[in-house]
Parts: C-alpha cells; structure tokens; sequence
C-alpha cells in the first residue's frame, strides 16, 4: 500500500484537517519530536488504496543568518554584510522538525502540503519539500507526487474541495520570500551595526547598547511616531449627537441612530431635534438582518434586507 505523507503548517491544524479527511476515524500518536502529533488513517488516493499520515511543522522550519566568522562586530566591517555568504539553520533546534519531518516521510510516495495559503507558506513548502526529497520513494517516469492543497476556511466544505482540486507548490513564491529574507538580513545587520558604532562613538553619554534598523521594522516606527504626534497636537471640538428613543409598546423602546451621526453646528442640530421630538408616528422604510460567516482570512457578512411600510 503506497503511503501519503501531509504536512500542515501547525499541530492543532493538522489535527482539525485529519479530521475532516479521515471523518474523525483516525489514530493518533506523538512525533519523534515530541511537539508535532502524527495522525494516520487509509482511504483512497488518485483511485488506489493508501495510508494517510498527516503531520504538521511549527511554523518556518529554517532560518537565515550569517556564518559565524561575520558575527564580529569588531572584526568585520557593516559593508562586508551586503556580500558575503549566507546559511540557513534550522529555525528551532529544540523541535528538531528537519529531523521529525525526514523520519516521517521516509518512504513515501506522494505528498500533499496544506501550508498556509500565502508567500509565507508557500516558502514553507519548499523547506518542508527540502528535507522529505531524499527520503521519499522515487516516482515512476513523470508521475507527478507533489501536491499543493488551496483552502481558505477550516471547514468540511472548503477542506474537501481542497482534497479535490490539489495543485502545486509555486516556486517563484516561494524565492520571493527567499530574497525579502536575505535582504532583511543584509540590511537590517548591516545598518544596526553602524548606526550603533557611529551613535555610540559620537555619543559617549549615551546608554543605548543597541539601535536597531530594518526595513519593515523603521518604516513601522515611523508611522507610529506619525500617529502619536497626531494624537498629541490634536485638538478636541464640540458636536452634537441626535438619538431618538421611540416606544413601540409598553414594553419595548428603540433607540434609533442619526444617519448623518453628527454635527458640529449647534444651530443645526437644535434645529433637527424640533424637528422630530413631538413627532407620534414614524415609517420603517427597510429591515435587514445580518448572517456573520468566520474563515481564516476575514469576516464575511451576508445581508438580506426586507422592505416594509408602517
């Protein structure tokens, strides 16, 4: 029986998927890691008998950084950082995923990654693909035995659709996020290491045993400085709020909302409110009510509206 090894992005993923593919069938044990449970179950892969065996990482399974001859402050000069050599080292050593990853896959003939849905991902994949490669069974002729599952939802419904419609992990993707890594790296090590030489040389008084830079880290910085100062220099002025309460019943009172919510004229405001508090009836135009759905990604409201008249 040829054996499906799967990989999901988490361990409480893993399970909610394992679930879903098997209906809540399969058995499950603790990885050689410790930290990543393997779920297995049979059924019926590309139309053949096979055993399922589902299994997550922890997030990036490697890292980038230099090797250690470069992390002398000291010794190596920040321009040096823009060209020399790079590694990657596992992200985590305690979890020893490389090692959990190439045990569990050994001998498999197909995979699927059910990966988060993004660049981020899509990278992971890759990771994950780099370290089950030597250990899978090799394919026969141009038998295709990577595959790529797209879901949006933790539910039956997209999971299974998922299963269905398996493509490929995309490699361009996946570099992409390989080069904003590297360039992270280079930049981010190169400019904190220079600015807290300069800074401390020009600045002996100064306490600060660090001034870290980044490309997404200063630009973020500085959008809160931005907002802060807004914050700051803002000044408050009056406005005034029209809120109704209308009786239905004895029993039952409606606070209704001004579409216009507010105004800073007084005049104005005062004017609407003469307007409308000796008024004894009122005409409901439009009823609606809202459906809330839940995914991974976002909150999607359904809206079904009624018109009415009274």
């Amino acid at each position: 029986m040829r054996n499906v090894f799967m990989v999901a992005e988490k361990p409480s993923l893993a399970l909610s998927l394992a679930q879903i593919l098997s209906q809540k069938s399969c058995k499950s044990r603790k990885g050689s890691n410790g930290a990543c449970s393997v779920h297995e179950w049979e059924g019926k892969f590309l139309g053949q008998d096979v055993l399922f065996k589902m299994t997550s990482v922890c997030g990036h399974v490697m890292s980038l950084d230099f090797p250690e001859k470069y992390k002398s402050w000291g010794k190596v000069d920040p321009v040096e950082l823009f060209s020399c050599p790079t590694e990657k080292k596992e992200a985590n050593p305690k979890l020893r995923i490389p090692a959990h990853l190439s045990r569990e896959a050994k001998g498999a003939t197909y995979v699927v990654l059910w990966l988060d849905c993004d660049k981020e991902g899509e990278n992971i994949c890759f990771e994950v693909l780099d370290r089950i490669k030597p250990v899978l069974k090799r394919p026969a002729m141009k038998e295709q035995v990577i595959f790529r599952a797209k879901f949006s939802a933790i539910t039956e419904i997209d999971i299974l659709k998922a299963m269905d419609n398996l493509t490929e992990p995309n490699e361009n993707e996946s570099k992409s996020v390989d080069a904003r890594k590297e360039l992270d790296l280079r930049i981010g090590c190169a400019f904190t290491r220079f600015q807290t030489k300069f800074f401390r040389d020009k600045y002996r008084s100064s306490d600060s045993t660090l001034i870290s830079y980044g490309p997404c880290q200063t630009p973020t910085l500085g959008l809160c400085v931005t907002r802060h100062d807004a914050i700051q220099n803002f000044i408050p002025e009056p406005f005034w709020v029209l809120q109704p309460i209308i009786e239905v019943s004895e029993s039952c009172q409606l606070s209704l909302e001004w579409e216009r919510i507010r105004s800073s004229d007084r005049e104005a405001a005062l004017e609407f409110q003469n307007l409308i508090q000796n008024e004894k009836k009122g005409k409901s135009c439009e009823l609606f009510q809202e459906r809330k759905v839940k995914t991974t990604t976002s909150s999607v409201k359904y809206r079904r509206t009624y018109e009415s008249s009274k």
